[in-house]
């Protein structure tokens, strides 16, 4: 079953209810229970997007296997430590006792619990002890984030055996795709339209949907370019600019340049998040931030700007550090400003009240671009907006256009005619291309020099909004879009986007300080010129929109799959003025 129910979504406002507590199911909830329900199946994949409530849904259908004495045990399995508390704490709201600290080595736990919460990497350590107590009850597994049992072989096979026997398994994730062909286990996969075998979710609640039945906030990025210089190995000094077409190890010493906390770009674009912050927290007062770095060294720094620009501390999440959990308990039930994380923060952890992102780190693969943003989906209220600061690279502003995009994990790629026989090298030329780390070599040769900011767009809906020229951090311009309220359902925040786009540039026309400087398009830098036809592209799309009512999304994946080519954010200028055209002659054509 896919998509969203027909059903009118429960009230869940103004307060959200405890994590794994909600006294009434959400439409989608309640509708997934009920398939459940009805087809009572052995194994079930529940796709839903971070923030949805995929927990208080296991946990409910947990309830009533155990009530009707389906099962009498119960086994969650999660990806980090952290999260196997989690879960025996919404557990326990629940009337369900879990052991978070269950160990395959000690075999046994208290007669008061009817069930354990246990790590992927735990029972791959020791899938046959799994395997046992999975056949001395009868047991439901809980899989969390299910994804994760195709991180490694040893993790896919260990889930296999440990849990084949069990009498009932509940696949959860949100973000079902990878870059692999590795299969996830217990996940039915079926032959596509091109024959190429994908997953099959047995239910499925995209972002798209939540967003529509206010489940999830809308995201805003904000994405910021600036001049960056570095020194190679032999001794060059490089200057390029974020945003521009680079090679691939160029746009890595580019990104690692802008994410220096001794440059320029860091301390700009965490002043400007944290602008955006107390903007928030006008109508949100307890939001807060999360700033997500590449490594604890990295961290520690970026805590001590922050402490520069805010005058208090934040909060610092090390991976590898006791106390990970309670700090960030700690953090989600106050109301300090800032955290700082590792990837501690990554997927399924509940700290609803994150309402701004800056994304600095390395990692950038879809899957944990998909985790990292839905940290900051989780709605409390309705008309709570969510923003991540983004650096100006295409990967990420690419990831950022295809938020509302379904995805499902492909096992590969067939082979159709002769012109395909070089399929398989290419995929590996894709991913090599794909790589988002520099070679080893690279990483030694790399130096720093400086690095400067500068507001570039914003993104939303997959539509780009900003001001023609460099619009310099701290500038009124910058602040049209930071200063966007804090609460404002998604329509509202499209039409002020919109506006302030618009009016800024009807004031520049009137001052006189438009485009005097350059006659034509033609004449502009290259980073320029995308601007301008991005710019027109949206507004075009806008003015589609009114008229035929078609949302902005719809229209750009329309012209994307007439005219070809990337999302607007990252696609050349012979792309977006060929999907000019074709959106004017659509309004030709419709007129006539």
């Amino acid at each position: 079953m896919t998509g969203r129910p027909d059903a009118p979504l429960p009230p869940a406002w103004p307060d959200r209810a405890a994590w794994g507590t909600a006294p009434s199911l959400r439409a989608w909830q309640q509708a997934a229970v009920d398939d459940y329900r009805a087809r009572q199946p052995r194994d079930f994949l529940a796709v839903a997007t971070p923030g949805a409530g995929k927990t208080t849904f296991a946990l409910t259908v947990a309830a009533d296997l155990l009530s009707r004495r389906v099962v009498d045990r119960i086994t969650v399995v999660a990806p980090t430590e952290h999260l196997k508390t989690q879960w025996a704490e919404a557990a326990a709201r629940a009337g369900i006792p879990i052991d978070p600290a269950y160990s395959a080595g000690k075999g046994r736990t208290s007669d008061d619990y009817v069930g354990i919460a246990v790590t992927y990497a735990g029972v791959a350590v020791n899938p046959l002890a799994m395997r046992i107590r999975t056949e001395r009850f009868k047991t439901l597994v809980i899989l969390d984030e299910i994804h994760h049992a195709g991180d490694a072989l040893s993790w896919g096979d260990g889930v296999r055996e440990a849990f084949d026997p069990a009498t009932r398994r509940l696949a959860l994730t949100g973000t079902p795709f990878r870059s692999d062909i590795n299969p996830i286990p217990f996940v039915t996969y079926v032959p596509g339209d091109d024959g190429i075998p994908t997953s099959s979710a047995d239910f499925t609640y995209g972002y798209a949907h939540a967003l529509a039945d206010h489940v999830v906030r809308p995201v805003l990025f904000m994405a910021y370019s600036g001049e960056m210089q570095w020194r190679t190995r032999a001794g060059d000094e490089v200057v390029a600019r974020l945003g521009e077409p680079l090679t691939k190890d160029m746009h890595a010493q580019a990104l690692r340049t802008a994410l220096d906390p001794q440059g320029s770009w860091m301390p700009a674009v965490l002043e400007a998040a944290d602008t955006r912050l107390s903007e928030v927290r006008r109508h949100v007062p307890d939001a807060g931030g999360m700033v997500i770095a590449s490594d604890q060294d990295s961290a520690r720094a970026y805590a001590a700007l922050l402490k520069k620009i805010t005058g208090e501390a934040p909060t610092v999440v090390l991976s590898d550090e006791k106390g990970a959990s309670k700090k960030i308990a700690t953090y989600s039930a106050g109301d300090k400003r800032w955290m700082v994380a590792v990837r501690m923060v990554s997927e399924g952890v509940d700290v609803p009240r994150l309402a701004v992102g800056v994304w600095a780190t390395t990692t950038s693969t879809p899957l944990f671009f998909a985790q990292a943003v839905g940290r900051f989906v989780r709605a409390r209220s309705r008309g709570e907006t969510a923003s991540v600061f983004l650096p100006s690279v295409p990967h990420l502003l690419e990831f950022a256009s295809d938020m509302e995009a379904q995805r499902d994990h492909v096992l590969g790629r067939r082979v159709n005619d002769e012109g395909d026989i070089f399929a398989a090298e290419e995929g590996l030329l894709a991913a090599a291309n794909a790589e988002d780390s520099a070679s080893g070599e690279l990483e030694m040769s790399w130096e720093a020099l400086g690095s400067t900011a500068s507001f570039d767009h914003v993104l939303y809906e997959g539509a780009q909004f900003g001001h023609s020229g460099e619009v310099h951090v701290g500038s009124e311009e910058e602040m049209d879009f930071l200063g966007i309220p804090g609460l404002l359902e998604p329509d509202q925040v499209r039409e002020l986007l919109h506006s302030r786009q618009s009016e800024r540039a009807r004031r520049r026309t009137s001052e006189g300080t438009g485009d005097r400087v350059v006659d034509s398009v033609e004449q502009l830098s290259t980073h320029q010129q995308l601007g301008v036809l991005r710019r027109e592209l949206n507004g075009l799309v806008a003015a589609w929109h009114h008229r035929t009512g078609q949302a902005h999304g719809i229209t750009h994946a329309a012209l994307r799959k007439e005219c070809g080519g990337p999302p607007a954010a990252v696609a050349n200028a012979e792309q977006l003025a060929e999907r000019i055209n074709r959106i004017r002659e659509w309004a030709v054509k419709q007129t006539s």
